[in-house]
């Protein structure tokens, strides 16, 4: 039995003074009474933060029971029960503080030489290739291309793993079984299993050499042992960053692998040109195992073509899916954009069904090579992600179901969500968003159409002509909600933004710059909201601010900086700051009309909300993009 005593969290570290291991056997004849807590943890807080699996509900017991890996532990097992302890376990292997700078991690093993070593201490090395993995990497689209595959082989009825990154609101929906994401009790059980293992090998054995897995390689692990352990007859699996050192590398006998389109990011890491990043990329090729592509520029193209050359590799490049030959195909994603990606999940759904066997005994060679089956039409058009040119519907928490996503909302205060931020990404996210909101005001009445439009104010709202129909007299506006990491190159993002949008007829009335709520140091809960989000450095909202005016009034703006404005600036505005006119602005008196910095995310969700109650013939319109975190902390807020 393994005990941790005299344990506590020192500085964000998980640190054990001391651990004491007695009659350590794992051994399927014996079980664990207590098992090695996570330092956080002491024996004398053990009743009040661990639950026993023998007294878990009979059905979560009858499908964790069903699975051979956990049958072992599950008898008499004991591992901490609160969620928020995971998370804060998670937290502890964070290496880096902000994004850009290297991971600390010492030890003399390379990255994937640790991976290896984990494989090992977790049992999971030979069991890898039983997953029959398809293997995906890229700089666009790799997240799309995923789950496109595993909704077309979950329609073609097999069990399906997905492991994806990043996580918009918890950690849990980067492991997805069978398209949903792994339950609390699940993740716990495996969570643990793995910590555990990990902490008492490195801590007895080899720790000045092979430290503890940082974040995302521990989650890869996780997902691993997850995916295994639930018996999933396919796993599908995002490279996190690069290709040839990223955490998953360690695949080496997938079923297909596939490259998505690539482009300029995360330059300080993979290099500042096209070639130098498709060799990055290239790196998740494997001798002869086939692999295929979208079509790419030549200096990348050149490089994956070279690479696969070099290891037999047969490189096919997957042609964009043509909606016109499968009956106007709807796919479930949004964008012109994700035709390629379908394009490319439909070639390694084909691949993987050949080469395990699968694709004669499902459509006995009846479907013809140009042709989609039923079930990839399925898979299809009903892939999802949260965060990618989502639609939500507020429908304010007074109602019983705050959050509601429709294909077309006619609501009074509508948010557009893209985690958009890259130059390439942010013009897919602005033709799209032009495109819905268009497609808005259309469905909002069948008796009008754009003509009937009586064009764009001076502050970028639109008003139908007159009606008789109550929806045709709104007030629409179109707000931008906006935040980005300093390396994501702003100056580039937001013209972007705006000149796409605007060359299809859509103004943004105003933007307000917020910080997001999560930061990259800590691993948090759904339901956790951080209690510092209003105290926080506003300095690089007043900057975006700034770069927004200049785009918006042609020329620098500096006022502030000038005159030393202080972050106590942003301030709760007016509801009557939504109808002023971009003619308003005076930036010689620090006076914008265009745009905001706002104190806090909370802060400026409510205040939405405050003005569209006010004035019931507003309809407000947000797109929330340039990054991921603020998505996945709007939607936070909108499911509270």
């Amino acid at each position: 039995m393994l005990i941790c005593t005299n344990s506590g969290l020192k500085c964000g570290i998980f640190g054990v003074s001391h651990l004491h291991r007695r009659d350590c056997q794992f051994s399927s004849k014996r079980t664990w009474s207590l098992t090695c807590l996570p330092a956080c943890l002491d024996a004398h807080n053990l009743t009040r933060h661990c639950v026993r699996y023998t007294k878990m509900s009979s059905q979560v017991m009858e499908k964790l029971g069903s699975n051979g890996v956990v049958k072992e532990h599950l008898q008499d097992f004991s591992v901490p029960s609160s969620y928020e302890t995971a998370m804060e376990a998670l937290s502890s292997l964070i290496t880096s503080q902000k994004r850009g700078t290297k991971s600390s991690v010492g030890g003399t093993y390379r990255k994937l030489e640790r991976m290896s070593e984990y494989l090992k201490i977790l049992g999971l090395e030979e069991q890898i290739d039983g997953l029959k993995i398809i293997h995906v990497a890229g700089t666009k689209g790799k997240g799309s291309t995923c789950t496109f595959s595993e909704a077309i082989l979950r329609e073609c009825g097999f069990r399906t793993g997905l492991f994806t990154s990043p996580h918009l609101i918890d950690v849990r929906e980067r492991f997805r079984i069978d398209g949903l994401e792994i339950s609390e009790d699940k993740f716990l059980l495996y969570f643990w299993d793995c910590w555990n293992r990990l902490k008492f090998e490195l801590q007895e054995k080899v720790s000045e050499h092979l430290p503890m897995a940082p974040l995302f390689q521990f989650l890869t692990l996780l997902a691993f042992k997850i995916f295994i352990s639930e018996k999933v007859d396919v796993a599908i699996i995002e490279v996190g960053l690069g290709g040839t050192n990223d955490s998953t590398n360690v695949i080496e006998k997938p079923v297909a692998c596939g490259i998505t389109s690539l482009g300029l990011d995360h330059t300080e890491i993979l290099g500042d040109t096209l070639g130098k990043i498709a060799s990055h990329k290239a790196g998740i090729f494997k001798p002869q195992i086939p692999s295929f592509t979208v079509p790419q520029l030549s200096e990348a193209m050149d490089v994956l073509l070279e690479r696969a050359h070099e290891l037999k590799v047969p490189l096919k490049v997957a042609a964009p899916l043509d909606n016109k030959k499968f009956d106007g195909l709807k796919l479930g994603l949004s964008g012109d954009h994700q035709f390629i990606n379908a394009g490319l999940a439909v070639s390694l759904c084909k691949c993987w069904l050949q080469r395990t066997g699968n694709w004669e005994k499902l459509f006995q060679n009846d479907i013809q090579e140009a042709d989609l089956p039923e079930s990839f039409v399925r898979g299809l058009s009903t892939a999802h992600i949260p965060g990618r040119a989502q639609i939500v519907h507020d429908t304010y928490p007074e109602s019983n179901n705050s959050l509601e996503v429709f294909e077309n909302s006619c609501g009074d205060l509508t948010f557009y969500l893209d985690g958009a931020h890259s130059p390439e990404s942010m013009e897919a996210c602005a033709k799209w968003f032009s495109s819905a909101v268009k497609g808005n005001q259309i469905s909002s009445s069948s008796s009008f159409k754009l003509k009937n439009l009586e064009g764009v104010w001076g502050n970028g709202h639109i008003r139908h002509g007159s009606g008789s129909m109550e929806e045709s007299n709104k007030l629409m506006k179109q707000i931008l909600l906006f935040n980005c990491m300093d390396v994501r190159h702003p100056h580039i993002l937001l013209p972007r933004l705006v000149s796409t949008c605007a060359s299809s007829g859509t103004h943004f009335a105003k933007a307000f710059f917020v910080p997001s709520m999560s930061t990259y140091s800590k691993v948090t809960s759904g339901a956790t909201i951080p209690s510092d989000i209003c105290g926080r450095d506003l300095s690089w909202q007043f900057n975006l601010q700034m770069l927004w005016e200049k785009v918006i009034h042609g020329k620098e703006v500096d006022t502030l900086r000038d005159k030393g404005a202080k972050m106590d600036n942003a301030k709760i505005l007016p509801h009557e700051f939504l109808y002023e006119d971009a003619s308003c602005c005076s930036p010689a008196d620090n006076y914008f009309a265009c745009s905001a910095v706002m104190p806090s995310l909370p802060l400026t969700i409510k205040w939405l909300r405050d003005c569209v109650k006010q004035n019931p013939s507003l309809k407000v319109q947000v797109l929330v993009t340039g990054s991921l975190h603020l998505v996945g902390d709007v939607l936070k807020l909108l499911k509270r």
